[in-house]
């Protein structure tokens, strides 16, 4: 099957202006292709193969510098990483860029791109990345206060100085990146990171209770279709932590929407917010509530019409009913936490996210522990996925793409049921099971792939543990038939041929297997006959 999500509303009209940018245009910017949309870095697509630091390691250059072989074993082209307030700006008004400058320098002399994270007002749902000045001084940065009253780890959205000093350091770091890295070493930005409140679904500092007590503003309404209506908050969608979450939604948009404006008129860079997903049958408040997720889009999009896309951090088993979410026309799908590096699942979560959801980029997070790098899959897949990206974004945004890997569901049960796409003239189906591996030394919810249809009859397949069959839709009573498989490689973005597979490769022309436990690479070429 193929993966298209639905068209978030209102979009369109809310798109940034960097995502119209000119074809000339050499500064990392997204354009549209098909019915997605593209990073384009120094004039042309861009994949990122990625992986995000832990949390620590870009606070220290000499700890930075020592992930290095790891990165570069595994084949990343881009880097996730960092950038703290509380280290930029130890002192208010005085910046220090040397951490900066030093992960830029590293990450040039490994020829890697970087997307900046930036770590300020809000850290996982926290503020631990604030200034100490900042922290110790509650009444002139106010906290949010829970229900009954007391202060929390978390800076209030409803300050106009704590918006103004995190406007005021992010500004000053885009200045420095616009004088410091005009050869675009920085591709993207990450503006606070998985903003959403805890324990309560809103804050109830005296402010925000005046702002909540306030009429709803327009472009809620508007987002809500409920136009025309006056009234508070409860008025208007009536009182439930889903309205207090729809709330702090909208005023955490307009906070990160003010810093995103200022830090794009010095630099005007790919800016976007991540969210940290909510458990199935938790309320808000059970989760980091108001967060850019899948039924709060409408809000957050309304509220931060300067983002570029709004992106998940996936750490549930249910991964391609997840993302698929974050996935729209309107909305690229970017992964900047794809879990934990080293798991199993990350080839397949990444074909999946490439293939059947356009993806622009898909990256593991805490990437320097990886286990034994050197032997990973996933660098493996990177390795095949960098050379052969270009065909593949030249497929995307269209029906010549597909990708495909087995659903799991949000306790970890897998369906390993077969997955059927129609590609021009022929319908493939794909089987998660190897039919020569015996059933207890395979894992099936760790294989999957994607196919790239070159031709009418043509068609890459990439993957692992895969196998595929054809049915010809020619006409009624048709056949399809394996003309040839040939297995290769990309060799300067053309496919080199190595061995034709047949006999008890191709199960005497039935089928098509990429065995599992290495990433292949296989060209089919198909025909039919009555």
């Amino acid at each position: 099957m193929v993966f298209r999500a639905l068209t978030i509303l209102l979009a369109l009209a809310l798109a940034p202006v960097s995502a119209q940018a000119d074809d000339n245009d050499t500064r990392p910017h997204l354009r549209p292709h098909g019915d997605t949309q593209q990073l384009i870095v120094d004039g042309a697509p861009f994949l990122i193969l990625g992986g995000e630091l832990g949390n620590s390691t870009a606070s220290d250059l000499d700890a930075l510098d020592a992930t290095w072989p790891t990165l570069d074993t595994l084949n990343l082209n881009t880097l996730l990483a960092p950038v703290y307030w509380e280290l930029i700006e130890p002192v208010e008004g005085e910046f220090d860029f040397a951490l900066v400058d030093g992960l830029l320098e590293q990450a040039r002399a490994h020829d890697m791109r970087v997307v900046i994270l930036w770590f300020a007002s809000w850290k996982n749902s926290m503020s631990s990345d604030a200034p100490a000045w900042v922290k110790r001084d509650g009444e002139r940065f106010p906290r949010a206060r829970g229900e009954d009253g007391r202060a929390q780890e978390i800076l209030s959205p409803f300050s106009d100085a704590s918006l103004d000093a995190d406007r005021r350091a992010f500004t000053a770091l885009m200045a420095h990146l616009a004088e410091v890295d005009r050869q675009h070493t920085v591709i993207m930005v990450q503006i606070e990171n998985e903003i959403g409140m805890l324990p309560n679904a809103r804050d109830y500092s005296a402010v925000a209770n005046t702002a909540f007590a306030e009429p709803v503003p327009d472009p809620v309404l508007a987002a809500r279709d409920r136009s025309g209506e006056t009234g508070s908050w409860t008025d208007v969608f009536g009182a439930s932590d889903v309205t207090d979450e729809m709330f702090m939604a909208w005023h955490f948009a307009r906070y990160v929407d003010a810093i995103a404006m200022a830090g794009q008129a010095e630099h005007d860079l790919p800016m976007f917010v991540n969210a940290a997903l909510n458990r199935p049958g938790h309320s808000p408040g059970q989760y980091p509530s108001a967060g850019p997720l899948p039924h709060l889009f409408d809000i957050w999009q309304a509220g931060a019409p300067s983002l570029n896309f709004l992106a998940p951090d996936i750490y549930f088993p249910d991964f391609t009913d997840r993302i698929s979410a974050f996935r729209t026309t309107d909305n690229p799908l970017f992964i900047p936490e794809a879990n934990r590096a080293g798991r199993a699942e990350a080839p397949a979560d990444a074909l999946f996210a490439f293939g059947a959801l356009d993806a622009i980029g898909f990256s593991p997070f805490s990437i320097e522990n990886t286990p034994s790098p050197e032997t990973s899959l996933l660098g493996r897949t990177y390795s095949r996925l960098a050379v052969m990206s270009a065909l593949l974004m030249e497929h995307q945004g269209h029906d010549t793409l597909t990708g495909f890997r087995p659903p799991v569901s949000h306790d970890g049960t897998p369906d390993l049921s077969d997955q059927s796409v129609a590609m021009g003239d022929y319908t493939i189906t794909v089987r998660f099971i190897d039919p020569w591996t015996p059933r207890d030394a395979q894992t099936p919810q760790t294989h999957g792939g994607l196919i790239i249809q070159t031709g009418p009859e043509e068609f890459l397949v990439l993957g692992h543990g895969v196998t595929l069959t054809f049915q010809s839709n020619l006409h009624p009573g048709a056949i399809a038939g394996i003309d040839q498989i040939r297995e290769g490689q990309f060799v300067d973005g053309e496919f080199v041929g190595a061995r034709i597979l047949n006999g008890d490769e191709s199960h005497q022309g039935r089928h098509l297997r990429l065995p599992p436990g290495e990433i292949g690479l296989q060209r089919l070429r198909l025909y039919s006959y009555d």
